[in-house]
């Protein structure tokens, strides 16, 4: 039973692209000649055994990682080795990692503030309001005025949820933002998650929650050794995969949920 939030809210074109990603870390071959589109609106989410490229393959979006051979296109803008194309497509994408390196020495307002103040230039009052804007909107600004220490991990991962949200981006990229939180902070960073798909926002999540993937995604990505093995809805994705590596995984992964 797809709930309605898998009903695709795709425009169409296509706002990230990827044509012939490889990389390599020294003899390694990291990425396999990735082609991937993901449309405005887009939900993705990438799963596969650890080392298999995924959290590699969304660190190349922003350009946290180069790449050796292919080409990115984010929003029109191809991410070329120049800076101001760097600049430009980090603008527009937000990144939540496993940890969630927020500044210990500023308070959660200040965490939220400091990067639209300095990279998009908007005046300390703009910054606040948006910065509280959405804190209230993953229900933490009773918080603001509190620093990290003082949070629990699953508060503090919705912080930086909210922190990348304040530059406004156009895509959000979710890199295992639950892997390092106890079991019962999960959901919580999941449903602020779910609610910011509800939105319509483009997202690519690298996660192992299967549940997430079932609800929320339009599409479930598999890969394995750096390539992309196989990509379904999510329906057809876990009531029959094609893949034998597929296969395994999900009845691996499934038996420990």
């Amino acid at each position: 039973m797809s709930s309605p939030l898998n009903s695709a809210h795709s425009t169409g074109t296509p706002f990230i692209e990827l044509r012939g990603i490889n990389k390599w870390y020294g003899q390694f071959h990291a990425l396999k000649d990735i082609n991937l589109t993901v449309d405005e609106g887009e939900r993705i989410v990438l799963c596969g055994p650890s080392g298999s490229g995924k959290s590699t393959l969304i660190r190349c979006i922003n350009r946290l990682e180069p790449f050796e051979k292919g080409a990115i296109t984010v929003d029109g803008i191809e991410l070329t080795d120049r800076g101001d194309a760097i600049a430009s497509v980090r603008r527009e994408v937000g990144m939540v990692f496993q940890g969630f390196n927020l500044f210990p020495h500023l308070t959660v307002l200040q965490n939220c503030t400091l990067a639209p103040m300095k990279v998009r230039g908007v005046s300390s009052d703009v910054a606040r309001e948006t910065a509280m804007k959405y804190l209230e909107r993953v229900h933490i600004g009773e918080q603001a005025l509190k620093y990290p220490a003082h949070l629990s991990g699953g508060q503090q991962q919705r912080v930086a949820i909210a922190r990348a949200l304040c530059m406004e981006p156009k895509v959000m990229l979710f890199d295992e933002p639950t892997s390092a939180l106890d079991p019962e902070m999960v959901k919580e960073v999941l449903d602020t998650m779910i609610s910011l798909a509800g939105d319509g926002m483009t997202m690519i999540c690298v996660t192992h929650e299967m549940g997430f993937a079932r609800r929320v995604a339009d599409r479930v990505i598999f890969m394995a050794d750096g390539g992309i093995v196989e990509e379904a809805p999510p329906e057809e994705f876990f009531a029959n995969p094609k893949h034998s590596r597929t296969k395994s995984f999900l009845g691996e992964i499934l038996a420990h949920h």
